[in-house]
Protein backbone atom coordinates (compact mmCIF):
# COMPACT_ATOMS: atom_id res chain seq x y z
CA UNK A 1 0.00 0.00 0.00
CA UNK A 2 1.25 3.45 -0.88
CA UNK A 3 -1.29 5.50 1.07
CA UNK A 4 -4.70 4.95 2.69
CA UNK A 5 -7.76 6.29 0.91
CA UNK A 6 -9.02 9.53 2.41
CA UNK A 7 -11.94 10.42 0.15
CA UNK A 8 -13.15 12.13 -3.01
CA UNK A 9 -13.50 15.83 -3.74
CA UNK A 10 -16.47 16.94 -5.82
CA UNK A 11 -16.46 19.99 -8.07
CA UNK A 12 -19.50 22.22 -7.58
CA UNK A 13 -20.62 25.85 -7.79
CA UNK A 14 -21.27 26.28 -4.02
CA UNK A 15 -18.98 24.16 -1.77
CA UNK A 16 -20.52 25.12 1.57
CA UNK A 17 -24.09 24.36 0.51
CA UNK A 18 -23.16 21.00 -0.98
CA UNK A 19 -21.12 20.06 2.11
CA UNK A 20 -24.11 20.90 4.31
CA UNK A 21 -26.36 18.72 2.12
CA UNK A 22 -24.03 15.71 2.50
CA UNK A 23 -23.72 16.42 6.22
CA UNK A 24 -27.52 15.98 6.44
CA UNK A 25 -27.21 12.72 4.46
CA UNK A 26 -24.27 11.02 6.20
CA UNK A 27 -23.37 13.07 9.27
CA UNK A 28 -19.82 14.17 9.91
CA UNK A 29 -18.27 17.48 10.78
CA UNK A 30 -17.27 20.37 8.56
CA UNK A 31 -13.62 20.89 9.49
CA UNK A 32 -12.35 23.19 6.73
CA UNK A 33 -14.39 25.92 5.09
CA UNK A 34 -13.44 28.67 2.67
CA UNK A 35 -15.10 30.22 -0.37
CA UNK A 36 -13.37 27.71 -2.63
CA UNK A 37 -13.11 24.51 -0.57
CA UNK A 38 -15.01 22.75 2.23
CA UNK A 39 -14.13 19.44 3.89
CA UNK A 40 -16.67 17.17 5.57
CA UNK A 41 -14.98 14.59 7.81
CA UNK A 42 -16.87 11.42 8.55
CA UNK A 43 -15.84 8.21 10.31
CA UNK A 44 -12.88 6.90 8.32
CA UNK A 45 -13.14 9.17 5.29
CA UNK A 46 -13.50 12.74 4.11
CA UNK A 47 -15.61 14.38 1.41
CA UNK A 48 -14.20 17.50 -0.18
CA UNK A 49 -16.14 20.11 -2.14
CA UNK A 50 -14.31 22.58 -4.34
CA UNK A 51 -15.67 25.55 -6.24
CA UNK A 52 -15.54 25.22 -10.00
CA UNK A 53 -16.79 28.36 -11.72
CA UNK A 54 -17.12 26.39 -14.97
CA UNK A 55 -18.98 23.48 -13.37
CA UNK A 56 -21.48 21.75 -15.64
CA UNK A 57 -24.16 19.65 -13.98
CA UNK A 58 -24.14 15.98 -15.08
CA UNK A 59 -26.99 14.90 -17.35
CA UNK A 60 -27.17 11.27 -16.16
CA UNK A 61 -28.40 8.94 -17.54
CA UNK A 62 -27.97 10.86 -20.80
CA UNK A 63 -24.19 11.02 -21.45
CA UNK A 64 -23.95 14.57 -22.85
CA UNK A 65 -22.28 15.73 -19.60
CA UNK A 66 -20.79 12.70 -17.78
CA UNK A 67 -21.61 12.05 -14.15
CA UNK A 68 -17.87 12.34 -13.32
CA UNK A 69 -18.32 10.54 -10.01
CA UNK A 70 -21.10 9.06 -7.95
CA UNK A 71 -21.22 8.13 -4.28
CA UNK A 72 -22.93 5.11 -2.70
CA UNK A 73 -24.44 5.15 0.79
CA UNK A 74 -25.29 1.83 2.41
CA UNK A 75 -28.64 1.35 4.13
CA UNK A 76 -30.80 -1.49 5.38
CA UNK A 77 -34.06 0.40 4.69
CA UNK A 78 -34.32 2.03 1.27
CA UNK A 79 -37.80 3.46 1.82
CA UNK A 80 -36.96 5.21 5.08
CA UNK A 81 -33.61 6.54 3.86
CA UNK A 82 -35.18 7.69 0.58
CA UNK A 83 -37.61 9.87 2.50
CA UNK A 84 -34.73 11.33 4.51
CA UNK A 85 -32.49 12.20 1.53
CA UNK A 86 -35.45 13.79 -0.25
CA UNK A 87 -36.15 15.87 2.86
CA UNK A 88 -32.46 16.86 2.93
CA UNK A 89 -32.72 18.28 -0.60
CA UNK A 90 -32.02 15.39 -2.99
CA UNK A 91 -34.00 14.72 -6.15
CA UNK A 92 -34.95 11.17 -7.15
CA UNK A 93 -34.07 10.36 -10.76
CA UNK A 94 -36.67 9.08 -13.21
CA UNK A 95 -34.36 6.20 -14.18
CA UNK A 96 -34.10 3.56 -11.44
CA UNK A 97 -32.17 0.54 -12.83
CA UNK A 98 -32.58 -1.75 -9.79
CA UNK A 99 -34.81 -0.06 -7.17
CA UNK A 100 -34.94 -3.10 -4.88
CA UNK A 101 -31.13 -2.92 -4.42
CA UNK A 102 -30.20 0.69 -5.06
CA UNK A 103 -31.96 3.97 -5.72
CA UNK A 104 -30.45 6.85 -7.64
CA UNK A 105 -30.74 10.49 -6.59
CA UNK A 106 -29.17 13.81 -7.54
CA UNK A 107 -27.56 16.09 -4.99
CA UNK A 108 -28.24 19.86 -5.19
CA UNK A 109 -25.34 20.29 -7.66
CA UNK A 110 -26.64 17.46 -9.88
CA UNK A 111 -24.15 14.72 -8.93
CA UNK A 112 -25.80 11.28 -8.98
CA UNK A 113 -25.57 9.26 -5.76
CA UNK A 114 -27.15 6.02 -4.62
CA UNK A 115 -28.68 4.56 -1.50
CA UNK A 116 -28.01 0.85 -1.58
CA UNK A 117 -28.63 -2.34 0.33
CA UNK A 118 -25.75 -3.88 -1.63
CA UNK A 119 -23.84 -6.23 0.66
CA UNK A 120 -26.37 -6.12 3.48
CA UNK A 121 -27.97 -9.39 4.69
CA UNK A 122 -31.42 -8.28 3.46
CA UNK A 123 -30.25 -7.39 -0.06
CA UNK A 124 -31.62 -9.54 -2.88
CA UNK A 125 -28.99 -11.32 -4.95
CA UNK A 126 -28.52 -9.14 -8.01
CA UNK A 127 -25.58 -7.92 -9.98
CA UNK A 128 -25.20 -4.25 -10.55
Amino acid sequence: MVAPFWGPTLDCPEPRGLAEFYQRVCGGEITVSSETFVELRCDGFSLGFQRDLNYREPTWPEPRVPQQCHLDFKTADLDSEEAQVLAAGATKTAVQPAPSVFRVFLDPAGHPFCLTTWGTPAAPAQSR
